[in-house]
């Protein structure tokens, strides 16, 4: 049976660094053409990774034409893959040594990219290649294309009841452009951001030349009072899942950030990065549903949902200000690559986004249920306190110490442990309530779990 060490992976996800080690072996010739590959489930006991880590492995390979699948009998070596010319050294085969730095990060909250389809999205592309490759070469319209805006458009009216044409839809290339967008759109009025908030928000907009006025938080989201006294135009919130506090915004302070709005002449930004990730059995209404006055503009991205490194993301816009989006911004051609875009089109309207996002919401409540567990049955469970809204792929969790978040985040890193603190994500850091922990568990399971804990047993005794 093939063996490969999976701990020299590093940071590489784990299906990605076993596709890397099959294609080393048959470019090298270890694995011989015509060689029959061991079965999915078998392969995967044998490493102790999910059926879902190889499968994903070998679709990367069988898109490449590296293996083949016969019906009923399995998987087979079928080609290598195009040598490079003699003398030139073959790079990337085998993943980059790990740079230095944490052992585990719970700061970050990316999704295991395992369980992401990637034979599905092999198969969508080779389509598009195969059927309408002219597509690719024409140009696409700055607000992305018409394809995609029309299958993002459907999505929200089947399942979140937005009623959203395409003409109202604008993809960009990852949330952090249309912050950018969104700062040209309004410049010179003052934006009111969550306090505490995501601090990449913040340095977008400043970074831009916006006036950015802290609103702080009580257990219903951002204070109306504040919001009024601050004198802001454009208020920037995540009500179905605030980060870092993952407060859920009730419908009655939805309705009275609405009225705001429409009273001040102001614009609302919904920002639902993560609110698939809900398991809430009836989620609340987005904004942008309930707006009758046009003064929502609702955003989302599929990095959370996908991967990280697909950076596409999109805006709806009131029809209100469709117009004035196309005269102040329209010269600016779509970031989005043409081949992404389509493929992604085709990946939403066929249903394969709506099964893939069931899949990772089930595979996100059970890990989020193995951690609870994990963490209550820990050394230090009787000096913590956990917040956890049920929403998301992060909770709050309080520590009974004496110990400043500074000491305790040198000596997390003295472990090998990246540590994220509520203070980090406020405006004023000093002012900020102290020792309690933004804990990010998506990338959490089986023995990164463990030792997860056994990392912070360290810390905190």
């Amino acid at each position: 049976m093939l063996t490969y060490d999976l701990t020299a992976r590093g940071n590489t996800p784990i299906y990605e660094y076993l596709y890397r080690c099959l294609r080393s072996d048959i470019l090298s010739g270890a694995l011989e053409v015509g060689g029959r590959l061991p079965s999915r489930r078998s392969f995967a006991e044998h490493l102790g990774v999910s059926v879902i880590t190889v499968d994903a492995a070998y679709s990367l390979l069988e898109a490449e034409g590296c293996i083949k699948a016969v019906p009923r009998r399995g998987y087979f070596v079928c080609a290598r893959p195009i040598s490079p010319p003699q003398g030139v050294p073959v790079v990337d085969s085998v993943p980059e040594a790990p740079s230095a730095g944490p052992r585990l990060d719970l700061r970050s909250n990316r999704v295991d990219a395992s369980l992401f389809p990637v034979g599905v999205w092999a198969k969508l592309t080779r389509r598009v290649l195969s059927e309408d490759p002219d597509s690719l070469l024409g140009s696409v319209p700055h607000a992305g294309l018409y394809e995609l805006r029309s299958a993002i458009a459907a999505y929200l009216r089947g399942y979140k009841g937005m009623p959203v044409s395409a003409s109202q839809v604008v993809v960009g290339a990852g949330a952090e452009f249309l912050y950018l967008m969104l700062a040209q759109l309004f410049r010179g009025a003052a934006f009111a951001l969550e306090d505490p908030g995501y601090p990449k928000i913040r340095q977008a907009y400043v970074g831009s030349g916006i006036d950015c006025i802290p609103v702080g938080l009580d257990e219903q989201g951002v204070k109306p009072d504040a919001l009024r006294s601050g004198g802001a135009a454009v208020l920037h919130i995540s009500p179905a899942h605030q980060y870092p506090t993952g407060l859920v915004t009730p419908l009655p302070r939805r309705q009275e950030l609405l009225t705001w709005a429409q009273s001040t002449g102001g614009y609302i930004i919904e920002d639902d990065y993560d609110s698939e990730l809900s398991f809430t059995p009836m989620p609340l209404p987005t904004l942008s549903s309930i707006d009758r006055a046009g003064r929502v503009i609702y955003m989302n991205t599929f990095s959370q949902t996908i991967s990280p490194g697909m950076r596409v993301g999109y805006l709806v816009l009131p029809e209100r200000l469709t117009g004035e989006w196309q005269d102040r911004l329209g010269f600016y051609s779509c970031a989005v690559p043409t081949l992404e875009q389509h493929v992604l089109a085709r990946f939403i309207s066929g249903g394969y986004y709506e099964r893939h996002l069931t899949r990772l919401r089930k595979a996100c409540r059970e890990k989020r249920c193995a951690v609870l567990e994990a963490f209550s049955n820990s050394a230090f469970a009787s000096r913590v306190s956990i917040r956890e809204p049920g929403a998301g792929t992060h909770f709050l969790m309080r520590l009974d110490t004496g110990a400043s978040d500074s000491e305790i985040r040198s000596r997390a890193l003295g472990q090998g442990l990246r540590l994220g603190f509520l203070s980090d994500y406020a405006f004023n850091p000093e002012s900020a309530e102290q020792h309690v922990l933004v804990i990010n568990y998506a990338g959490l399971s089986g023995g990164r779990l463990d030792e997860a804990v056994r990392l912070l047993e360290r810390v905190l005794y």
